[in-house]
């Protein structure tokens, strides 16, 4: 009994309370299969089936590509995961989703410059992770998800809504 009850916790930390890939796109695969296909009308000049191989070579190595460099976002009780970087949670400070417009301003003009980002144009919402670690330069982690409810409760943040601001602003004047 006494051993369960020290497996316990790790066995809570390593619980997945969110996992995410932020793989393509439908539009992204049809865009794919495109471009396979113009290798096609490239290579038909000097042989039809050579333009054939040619495009369903592109597209296999295309479809490589895309699978191979979609990103993880993994949350457990100790951890974040996006992409390649991990971080211990306790280095995380507020934790904030973007929807819309708001989305696009977050990964435009107000995005900072040492921010750690793990975008895809292809899915619009986006959430920001503040970190606390004083060592690290970088202000924050900015992720795409399809998701951003999910991973901000996950992570015990908030989504933003434009009344917020509007109200962070005024108490600012």
């Amino acid at each position: 009994m006494r051993e369960n009850q020290q497996t316990a916790p790790a066995a809570e930390a390593e619980t997945v309370l969110f996992e995410e890939r932020l793989t393509p796109s439908v539009g992204v695969w049809v865009v794919a299969v495109m471009l396979a296909a113009l290798s096609v009308l490239v290579f038909a000049p000097i042989n039809l089936t050579t333009g054939i191989v040619a495009a369903v070579l592109f597209f296999i190595v295309e479809a490589i590509v895309l699978v191979t460099s979609t990103p993880r976002i993994v949350v457990t009780g100790t951890d974040l995961q996006v992409g390649k970087a991990r971080i211990e949670r306790s280095y995380l400070g507020e934790v904030t989703g973007f929807l819309g417009d708001d989305a696009r301003q977050q990964r435009g003009a107000r995005l900072h410059g040492l921010a750690y980002t793990v975008i895809r144009g292809w899915i619009s919402p986006v959430v920001r992770i503040q970190l606390t670690d004083e060592r690290d330069r970088t202000p924050y982690w900015l992720t795409s998800t399809r998701r951003p409810q999910e991973l901000v409760a996950a992570l015990g943040g908030t989504m933003h809504t434009a009344a917020a601001e509007d109200l962070e602003h005024d108490g600012h004047r």
